[in-house]
């Protein structure tokens, strides 16, 4: 059995490493502090430089931004939701200098009710039409979903680029600005679903968008129904472990290690919002991958722990392949019977 499982292993981390590196169009990117993003903060004019370092004066503002989450993380409702063929459009709440990126898209799927949504997220650098197909799932079974794209993703993504580099990088505050972009658009797409009639919103993250989804739901309680497909608790962490991320890893060794993007990253992090996450009433589902080589398991079974630990109403659920191959089959199927089974039980 022992052989087997080692070859088994071996087997998954050679298909794991395959998918990766089909992409040919990865960039390592120079180190940026990008102070610059951090402007626009609700807390940056009140934490005075004071002569600080640009890493501590980050540190600092990540730190109050921790203590301070509800207003980092908060909203205002767009005015101008538009809802054509198919596609909800509205401005961001997060301005950048990316006039494509300031527009939220949000592909519709409605069911036969609107009183029950499923807002889903889909994975880094997913295309156009990626997790339409788990939407549709959920609208095959009366739910309504929204499919909504990320920051610097699909329709949103600057022309000069080719991948969504911008929404993690080796740029450390422009990492946490598109990370706050992101929730700010979760929580107001949320909006828009609750003017369509929603009464309950579950809410489906995978990879990326499962970190967003958590900061999102930590922060809002009409997400009542969580799913979170991959987990880890810091978010640099995964960036320095995993295989996809090499090459931001490359742009950032040097300058900082992992301990240190660590704290500069912790307001960004699932794990600083357990405590507030846990006051919440929610049902949630952990999903994971055993081989995965992106978002490594221990730190998976780290949040486990700490699902544990905070007391949180949840279901884990351990898949026997990694990262890239749980879009393959026939572990796709299984990932979307997980997923769509959870919310229907649950929402």
């Amino acid at each position: 059995m022992a052989l087997l499982g080692s070859m088994y292993s071996r087997w998954m981390n050679q298909w794991e490493e395959k998918l990766c590196f089909a992409a040919t169009n990865r960039v390592v990117r120079p180190f940026e502090w990008g102070l610059e993003w951090a402007a626009a903060w609700p807390l940056a004019t009140n934490i005075p430089k004071n002569g600080d370092s640009q890493s501590e004066w980050l540190r600092k503002l990540s730190h109050a931004a921790i203590e301070r989450s509800d207003e980092f993380y908060r909203h205002k409702t767009p005015a101008d939701f538009h809802l054509a063929g198919g596609v909800l459009r509205f401005t961001s709440p997060v301005k950048t200098p990316f006039a494509e990126n300031n527009v939220v898209h949000g592909q519709w799927f409605p069911g036969k009710t609107r009183k029950k949504t499923v807002l889903v997220l889909p994975h880094w650098n997913a295309p156009h039409d990626a997790h339409n197909a788990l939407a549709q799932a959920f609208q095959k079974f009366g739910l309504s979903a929204m499919r909504l794209s990320l920051p610097y993703h699909d329709y949103r993504m600057p022309a000069e680029l080719q991948r969504a580099d911008y929404a993690v990088s080796s740029n450390v505050a422009r990492t946490i600005d598109a990370t706050r972009q992101a929730v700010l658009d979760i929580r107001s797409a949320a909006d828009w679903l609750e003017q369509q009639g929603a009464e309950r919103i579950a809410i489906v993250g995978t990879s990326l968008g499962s970190c967003y989804a958590f900061l999102a739901s930590a922060h809002d309680e009409r997400f009542q129904v969580n799913a979170f497909n991959h987990c880890s608790t810091y978010f640099a962490d995964v960036v320095w472990t995993g295989l996809s991320t090499i090459h931001v890893k490359q742009g950032l060794e040097g300058t900082v290690d992992r301990d240190t993007l660590r704290d500069l990253w912790m307001a960004i992090s699932p794990t600083a919002y357990f405590g507030k996450f846990a006051a919440r009433k929610k049902r949630s589902m952990f999903l994971y991958a055993r081989y995965d080589t992106t978002f490594l398991p221990e730190l998976s079974r780290d949040t486990i722990a700490k699902c544990r630990e905070f007391g949180l109403d949840f279901k884990e659920v351990v898949l026997p392949c990694g990262h890239y191959t749980l879009g393959e089959s026939p572990f796709k199927f299984l990932d979307g019977y997980h997923l769509v089974n959870f919310v229907l039980r649950n929402l």
